[in-house]
């Protein structure tokens, strides 16, 4: 039996649509083994709907931790996913560094002051070339920054479908090799199912890549409801195996550990 965590979810602490206990259930019938909480949080930008207030910090992660206290038959991880800005690595890393958590998602959302996933209005006028070049330069300086356990969804910029002409297979080389050299894990990120892209993240065509470069790897579902923890895991465990991955990332007080699946 496949020992299954899933580390990215949403609740309303940031965007998700329930409170923190709705998941638990889901997670249990799931077949899950551990669950963790990965808030929004997004630092020296102007706070929009989908991010984790500053001043609800505290309350969140004494929320989870009494949630963990309470809960039996699965174990409850509290963790973050935060907002990478190339420039402001110390001051991320300083703001992190004395809370209490199990692990830290980087993402890159934001290139200048619109997200990726904003809209497909985000790409109209612009190169796609260029703009998969400067995502994955950004999500590389997320991986070399060292201040993240694992990186979440790596090539979100595919997330509407648009395809650049450039070959991409040296860009997701570079991208595993710098996770490989910094220890940084990289999930498989089952939510682009849902999205126009319809599919993971990453693309499915470079898992070889990151199994070559050995890089560890956990499945999350980036769930925002609870109907959706676990979603479409049995055929991201299987691609895993077929690629050649025989072990997943699990994380406890910023500490991992491999364990085989």
């Amino acid at each position: 039996m496949i020992y299954r965590t899933d580390y990215h979810m949403h609740s309303v602490y940031s965007d998700g649509r329930s409170v923190p206990e709705d998941y638990i259930g889901p997670a249990i019938t799931a077949g899950l083994s551990e669950i963790g909480f990965s808030e929004h949080l997004t630092l020296f930008h102007d706070q929009e709907d989908w991010n984790m207030k500053i001043l609800n910090i505290d309350p969140y992660i004494k929320h989870i931790e009494k949630l963990r206290d309470e809960t039996t038959g699965l174990k409850v991880r509290t963790g973050f996913e935060v907002d990478f800005f190339p420039g402001r690595e110390e001051e991320i890393r300083n703001f992190l560094k004395p809370l209490p958590l199990d692990y830290i998602i980087g993402s890159v959302h934001y290139m200048g002051e619109k997200t990726v996933d904003h809209g497909p209005d985000f790409y109209e006028g612009k190169s796609i070339d260029k703009l998969f070049e400067t995502y994955f330069d950004m999500v590389i300086s997320a991986v070399s920054s060292d201040i993240f356990d694992i990186i979440g969804h790596c090539d979100l910029i595919r997330i509407f479908g648009y395809k650049p002409s450039i070959d991409l297979e040296p860009y997701y080389r570079r991208l595993a090799r710098s996770m490989k050299q910094h220890n940084v894990v990289f999930e498989v990120n089952t939510n682009g199912r849902n999205r126009p892209l319809a599919d993971f993240y990453p693309d499915r065509k470079f898992l070889y890549i990151f199994r070559e470069e050995h890089v560890p790897v956990c499945v999350n579902s980036d769930a925002h409801m609870p109907a959706r923890v676990g979603q479409y895991f049995d055929e991201a465990y299987e691609l895993l195996r077929y690629v050649g991955f025989t072990e997943m990332a699990v994380f406890e007080k910023r500490e991992r550990k491999m364990v085989p699946f």
